[in-house]
Protein backbone atom coordinates (compact mmCIF):
# COMPACT_ATOMS: atom_id res chain seq x y z
CA UNK A 1 0.00 0.00 0.00
CA UNK A 2 1.38 3.55 -0.72
CA UNK A 3 2.18 5.99 1.26
CA UNK A 4 -0.98 8.62 1.94
CA UNK A 5 -0.36 11.93 3.69
CA UNK A 6 -3.19 13.74 4.90
CA UNK A 7 -3.06 17.51 7.21
CA UNK A 8 -4.78 16.91 10.36
CA UNK A 9 -6.79 20.24 11.84
CA UNK A 10 -4.47 20.85 14.38
CA UNK A 11 -1.61 22.04 12.05
CA UNK A 12 -0.39 25.09 11.16
CA UNK A 13 0.55 26.31 14.49
CA UNK A 14 3.08 29.23 14.07
CA UNK A 15 4.91 31.84 16.27
CA UNK A 16 6.19 35.38 14.72
CA UNK A 17 9.30 37.53 15.53
CA UNK A 18 12.63 37.02 15.48
CA UNK A 19 12.00 33.62 16.61
CA UNK A 20 9.24 32.88 14.42
CA UNK A 21 8.39 29.14 13.70
CA UNK A 22 5.55 27.00 12.11
CA UNK A 23 4.23 22.87 12.51
CA UNK A 24 2.66 21.36 9.74
CA UNK A 25 1.02 18.15 11.21
CA UNK A 26 -0.14 15.05 9.23
CA UNK A 27 -1.27 11.96 9.88
CA UNK A 28 0.48 9.11 7.63
CA UNK A 29 -1.14 5.25 6.56
CA UNK A 30 0.79 2.48 4.43
CA UNK A 31 3.68 1.57 4.98
CA UNK A 32 5.51 -0.07 7.91
CA UNK A 33 8.96 1.49 7.19
CA UNK A 34 9.16 4.14 9.29
CA UNK A 35 12.51 5.34 7.17
CA UNK A 36 10.16 5.49 3.99
CA UNK A 37 7.44 7.96 6.31
CA UNK A 38 10.28 10.16 6.96
CA UNK A 39 11.77 10.40 3.58
CA UNK A 40 7.89 10.51 1.93
CA UNK A 41 6.62 13.13 4.12
CA UNK A 42 10.15 15.33 3.27
CA UNK A 43 9.42 14.98 -0.20
CA UNK A 44 5.26 15.79 0.44
CA UNK A 45 5.79 18.55 2.97
CA UNK A 46 6.84 22.18 1.22
CA UNK A 47 9.74 23.39 1.51
CA UNK A 48 9.49 26.34 2.57
CA UNK A 49 6.12 27.34 4.44
CA UNK A 50 4.70 31.15 5.31
CA UNK A 51 8.31 32.46 4.39
CA UNK A 52 9.65 29.70 6.88
CA UNK A 53 12.27 27.19 5.76
CA UNK A 54 11.60 23.39 6.41
CA UNK A 55 14.28 22.22 9.33
CA UNK A 56 13.35 18.69 10.17
CA UNK A 57 10.30 16.18 10.12
CA UNK A 58 9.64 14.02 13.74
CA UNK A 59 7.60 10.44 13.07
CA UNK A 60 5.87 9.18 15.90
CA UNK A 61 4.68 5.46 15.08
CA UNK A 62 0.66 5.13 16.47
CA UNK A 63 0.05 1.49 14.78
CA UNK A 64 2.33 -0.68 12.81
CA UNK A 65 1.69 -3.94 11.30
CA UNK A 66 5.07 -5.22 10.07
CA UNK A 67 3.87 -8.45 9.54
CA UNK A 68 0.94 -6.78 7.14
CA UNK A 69 3.23 -4.42 5.74
CA UNK A 70 0.95 -1.28 7.28
CA UNK A 71 1.51 1.35 10.11
CA UNK A 72 -0.37 4.72 10.95
CA UNK A 73 2.35 7.93 12.10
CA UNK A 74 1.73 11.11 13.31
CA UNK A 75 3.98 13.27 11.19
CA UNK A 76 5.34 16.39 12.88
CA UNK A 77 7.28 19.22 10.16
CA UNK A 78 8.62 21.77 11.51
CA UNK A 79 9.75 25.37 9.84
CA UNK A 80 11.62 28.00 10.72
CA UNK A 81 14.02 31.21 10.13
CA UNK A 82 17.58 30.17 8.59
CA UNK A 83 20.72 32.59 9.69
CA UNK A 84 21.22 34.25 6.09
CA UNK A 85 24.54 33.29 4.29
CA UNK A 86 27.63 34.92 4.85
CA UNK A 87 28.89 37.52 2.43
CA UNK A 88 32.33 37.83 0.87
CA UNK A 89 33.95 40.43 3.61
CA UNK A 90 32.61 39.07 6.11
CA UNK A 91 33.83 36.51 9.59
CA UNK A 92 32.47 34.46 12.12
CA UNK A 93 34.20 32.88 15.04
CA UNK A 94 34.33 30.13 17.49
CA UNK A 95 36.65 28.71 20.16
CA UNK A 96 37.84 26.42 22.42
CA UNK A 97 39.24 26.52 26.08
CA UNK A 98 40.01 22.98 27.22
CA UNK A 99 43.42 23.40 27.42
CA UNK A 100 46.45 21.81 26.33
CA UNK A 101 49.13 18.72 27.88
CA UNK A 102 52.44 20.13 28.95
CA UNK A 103 55.25 18.10 30.96
CA UNK A 104 56.54 20.18 33.70
CA UNK A 105 59.42 19.14 35.99
CA UNK A 106 59.08 22.54 38.80
CA UNK A 107 55.59 23.03 40.90
CA UNK A 108 54.09 26.01 41.81
CA UNK A 109 54.87 25.20 45.62
CA UNK A 110 55.40 22.10 47.50
CA UNK A 111 52.86 21.97 50.15
CA UNK A 112 54.38 19.52 52.21
CA UNK A 113 57.43 17.34 52.58
CA UNK A 114 57.16 14.15 54.80
CA UNK A 115 59.85 11.74 56.33
CA UNK A 116 60.16 8.81 59.08
CA UNK A 117 60.51 10.34 62.78
CA UNK A 118 63.86 11.81 62.91
CA UNK A 119 64.38 12.42 59.73
CA UNK A 120 64.13 15.29 57.82
CA UNK A 121 62.49 15.43 54.11
CA UNK A 122 64.83 16.48 51.42
CA UNK A 123 64.47 19.51 50.04
CA UNK A 124 64.25 19.42 46.32
CA UNK A 125 63.41 23.07 45.26
CA UNK A 126 60.14 22.00 43.71
CA UNK A 127 61.30 19.76 41.26
CA UNK A 128 59.29 16.31 40.99
CA UNK A 129 59.68 13.21 40.66
CA UNK A 130 63.03 13.36 41.66
CA UNK A 131 64.95 9.88 41.68
CA UNK A 132 68.82 9.32 42.03
CA UNK A 133 69.61 9.80 38.27
CA UNK A 134 67.15 12.54 37.02
CA UNK A 135 63.90 14.38 37.52
CA UNK A 136 60.77 12.65 35.49
CA UNK A 137 58.07 15.61 36.22
CA UNK A 138 54.50 15.10 35.55
CA UNK A 139 51.85 15.71 32.59
CA UNK A 140 49.24 18.64 33.46
CA UNK A 141 46.59 20.45 31.37
CA UNK A 142 47.74 23.78 30.87
CA UNK A 143 46.11 27.21 29.65
CA UNK A 144 45.43 27.07 26.32
CA UNK A 145 42.85 29.59 23.98
CA UNK A 146 42.00 27.79 21.22
CA UNK A 147 39.83 29.64 18.22
CA UNK A 148 38.61 29.34 14.71
CA UNK A 149 38.31 32.19 12.67
CA UNK A 150 36.42 31.97 9.58
CA UNK A 151 36.94 34.63 6.38
CA UNK A 152 34.68 34.50 3.74
CA UNK A 153 36.99 35.69 1.08
CA UNK A 154 36.23 37.16 -2.95
CA UNK A 155 37.51 34.79 -5.58
CA UNK A 156 39.55 37.32 -6.78
CA UNK A 157 41.94 37.65 -3.19
CA UNK A 158 42.25 33.96 -3.31
CA UNK A 159 45.43 33.93 -5.21
CA UNK A 160 48.22 31.82 -5.30
CA UNK A 161 50.34 34.05 -3.45
CA UNK A 162 47.67 35.01 -0.83
CA UNK A 163 47.39 30.81 -0.29
CA UNK A 164 51.32 30.43 -0.32
CA UNK A 165 51.28 32.90 2.69
CA UNK A 166 48.78 30.98 4.58
CA UNK A 167 51.20 28.00 3.93
CA UNK A 168 54.49 29.59 5.10
CA UNK A 169 52.52 30.93 8.13
CA UNK A 170 51.38 27.58 9.48
CA UNK A 171 53.37 26.86 12.68
CA UNK A 172 54.30 30.16 13.39
CA UNK A 173 53.61 32.86 15.61
CA UNK A 174 52.81 36.26 15.62
CA UNK A 175 55.81 38.59 15.07
CA UNK A 176 54.06 41.97 16.36
CA UNK A 177 50.62 42.82 18.24
CA UNK A 178 47.69 41.39 16.53
CA UNK A 179 43.96 42.20 16.92
CA UNK A 180 41.07 40.16 15.63
CA UNK A 181 37.39 41.88 15.64
CA UNK A 182 34.89 39.64 14.86
CA UNK A 183 31.06 38.82 16.39
CA UNK A 184 31.36 41.57 19.26
CA UNK A 185 34.70 40.30 20.46
CA UNK A 186 38.11 41.35 20.18
CA UNK A 187 41.33 39.38 20.96
CA UNK A 188 44.43 40.96 21.49
CA UNK A 189 47.30 38.68 21.42
CA UNK A 190 50.94 40.60 22.05
CA UNK A 191 53.85 39.52 20.17
CA UNK A 192 54.45 35.74 20.48
CA UNK A 193 51.52 35.00 22.17
CA UNK A 194 49.26 33.39 18.98
CA UNK A 195 50.46 30.06 17.25
CA UNK A 196 49.06 29.57 13.78
CA UNK A 197 47.91 26.31 13.54
CA UNK A 198 47.13 25.72 9.78
CA UNK A 199 43.66 26.73 7.91
CA UNK A 200 41.45 24.63 5.64
CA UNK A 201 38.75 25.89 2.93
CA UNK A 202 36.68 25.68 0.10
CA UNK A 203 35.19 27.66 -2.90
CA UNK A 204 31.78 28.76 -2.18
CA UNK A 205 29.99 28.53 -5.71
CA UNK A 206 31.58 30.80 -8.87
CA UNK A 207 32.58 34.20 -6.18
CA UNK A 208 34.43 33.10 -2.84
CA UNK A 209 35.79 31.33 -0.57
CA UNK A 210 34.96 29.69 2.52
CA UNK A 211 38.33 29.87 4.92
CA UNK A 212 39.12 28.75 8.66
CA UNK A 213 41.75 29.47 10.57
CA UNK A 214 43.03 27.68 13.67
CA UNK A 215 45.08 29.71 16.42
CA UNK A 216 45.97 28.44 20.13
CA UNK A 217 46.74 31.74 22.20
CA UNK A 218 49.25 31.38 25.15
CA UNK A 219 50.10 34.84 26.96
CA UNK A 220 53.40 36.02 27.98
CA UNK A 221 54.20 35.70 31.46
CA UNK A 222 57.24 37.63 33.41
CA UNK A 223 59.48 37.08 36.84
CA UNK A 224 59.18 33.57 36.85
CA UNK A 225 60.38 31.45 39.51
CA UNK A 226 62.20 28.00 39.61
CA UNK A 227 63.51 26.75 42.88
CA UNK A 228 66.20 29.60 43.86
CA UNK A 229 66.14 31.08 40.69
CA UNK A 230 64.04 34.11 39.74
CA UNK A 231 63.67 36.91 37.22
CA UNK A 232 62.56 34.58 34.16
CA UNK A 233 60.63 35.87 31.24
CA UNK A 234 59.37 34.04 28.88
CA UNK A 235 56.85 34.49 25.75
CA UNK A 236 54.16 32.08 25.21
CA UNK A 237 54.92 29.93 22.54
CA UNK A 238 58.53 29.61 24.09
CA UNK A 239 60.09 26.68 25.52
CA UNK A 240 61.26 26.74 29.37
CA UNK A 241 63.65 23.72 30.71
CA UNK A 242 65.44 23.27 33.35
CA UNK A 243 69.20 22.10 34.05
CA UNK A 244 69.24 20.00 37.59
CA UNK A 245 72.75 19.30 39.36
CA UNK A 246 73.57 17.21 42.39
CA UNK A 247 73.27 19.87 45.70
CA UNK A 248 74.27 18.76 49.38
CA UNK A 249 71.06 19.05 51.69
CA UNK A 250 72.83 19.50 54.92
CA UNK A 251 69.35 19.16 56.85
CA UNK A 252 68.66 16.16 55.39
CA UNK A 253 72.42 14.65 55.09
CA UNK A 254 71.35 13.65 51.60
CA UNK A 255 72.76 14.48 47.78
CA UNK A 256 69.57 16.10 46.16
CA UNK A 257 68.77 17.30 42.56
CA UNK A 258 68.16 21.34 42.38
CA UNK A 259 67.35 23.55 39.57
CA UNK A 260 70.79 25.21 38.91
CA UNK A 261 69.70 26.84 35.84
CA UNK A 262 67.00 27.79 33.62
CA UNK A 263 66.63 28.39 29.78
CA UNK A 264 63.86 30.00 27.73
CA UNK A 265 64.25 28.73 23.74
CA UNK A 266 62.60 29.98 21.01
CA UNK A 267 61.20 27.67 18.91
CA UNK A 268 58.73 28.64 16.41
CA UNK A 269 59.62 30.95 13.57
CA UNK A 270 58.15 35.05 13.86
CA UNK A 271 55.43 35.52 11.03
CA UNK A 272 53.40 38.39 9.72
CA UNK A 273 50.00 37.52 10.60
CA UNK A 274 48.59 40.59 8.94
CA UNK A 275 48.85 38.73 5.57
CA UNK A 276 45.57 36.64 6.81
CA UNK A 277 42.88 39.27 6.06
CA UNK A 278 43.50 42.58 5.61
CA UNK A 279 41.11 44.44 8.31
CA UNK A 280 41.96 41.34 10.90
CA UNK A 281 44.88 44.13 12.05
Amino acid sequence: MATQLRELMISRESTEGESAAATLVYDVIGTSNDIAVKQDVDAGAPDTYDGLTKQSVHVEPIFVDTLAGYGRYLATVRYGLLPPPKEAGEASFSFDTTGGQQKITQSLQTIGAYAPAGKTAPDFKGAIGVTHEAVEGVEITVPVFGFTLTLYLAAASVTSAYLEDIKSLTGKVNNAIWNVYVDGVTITAQAGECLFLGASGSKRGADDWEISFKFALSRNVSGLSVGDISGINKKGWEYLWVRYDDADDAAASALVKRPMAAYVEKVYELGDFTKIAGYVV
